[in-house]
């Protein structure tokens, strides 16, 4: 989960605020409330996938990444005050009423069991198999996508993990590309070896934007690979969210000379 959402136009965000809005006063909700839509970019069919009328464990996510006070808010509204009464403790300034606006990045990542449950299936559906989550903030999709990997604690992998099992080469078929708890670092792999963003969104329908951002972090790591470590270039990889353990495998230092 991205926020605020990069994929999005702004009629399709309009939309689905709307409905949002609308299915909310359908059922008289007061308070919490978190809906869930799936969006059909060809068709602009969109689906609700679920309403939530009530504070849950993403309603604690959103507050810490949009710096508004859901389950405060919902308890004063509980008492009888309106939005234009409460005012917004975190930041401060404004009122219930005004909608958060953020000038950084959000990554939200599920955490998958699989590393002790290895025989599990490891496809991904429409079953809960997330025993957790983990949530970064930056200033790029780059540098929280990382720093949100490194969240996930497992052992200390980062994106430059890859399974040696794998058959790696130019042929896009050989990378465990399904829906599974791996393909983010299958999708690293095949970007290593070439392979474009284009073709791994048309092969995955994964969005050409996050297929070239994964695009720019690769690209990050050939330049540490290929060119001395400067101070210039430690701060560009460092705004991509690049942490010293990385720079040191890629630019071949120690972590603590890095």
């Amino acid at each position: 989960v991205v926020a605020p959402s990069q994929t999005l136009t702004n009629k399709e965000y309009q939309m689905l605020r709307t409905a949002s809005l609308k299915i909310i006063r359908a059922l008289g909700v007061e308070g919490g409330c978190n809906i869930q839509l799936a969006l059909d970019p060809n068709s602009q069919n969109y689906y609700v996938i679920e309403v939530n009328p009530r504070v849950s464990r993403s309603s604690a996510l959103a507050s810490k990444a949009t710096g508004y006070p859901i389950a405060r808010v919902a308890a004063k509204i509980a008492v009888g005050k309106r939005l234009d009464e409460i005012p917004n403790q975190v930041t401060g300034r404004t009122m219930a009423s005004f909608e958060p606006a953020l000038d950084y990045l959000v990554v939200k990542i599920p955490r998958w069991p699989f590393d002790k449950f290895a025989s599990g299936d490891r496809i991904i559906g429409t079953q809960m198999k997330a025993t957790g989550e983990v949530m970064a903030i930056d200033r790029c999709f780059e540098a929280a996508l990382q720093k949100a990997i490194r969240s996930l604690e497992f052992g200390k992998r980062s994106l430059l993990w890859e399974d040696p099992k794998w058959k790696m080469g130019e042929d896009i078929k050989t990378y465990p590309l399904e829906p599974n708890d791996l393909r983010l670092w299958a999708l690293m792999a095949a970007l290593r070896r070439g392979i474009t963003p284009q073709a791994l969104s048309e092969h995955t329908k994964i969005d050409l934007w996050f297929t070239t951002k994964l695009q720019n972090i690769v690209d990050m790591e050939k330049t540490l690979l290929a060119e001395s470590l400067t101070p210039e270039l430690m701060l560009k990889a460092k705004r991509l969210g690049f942490a010293d353990e990385q720079i040191g495998t890629l630019a071949d230092r120690l972590p603590e000379q890095v």
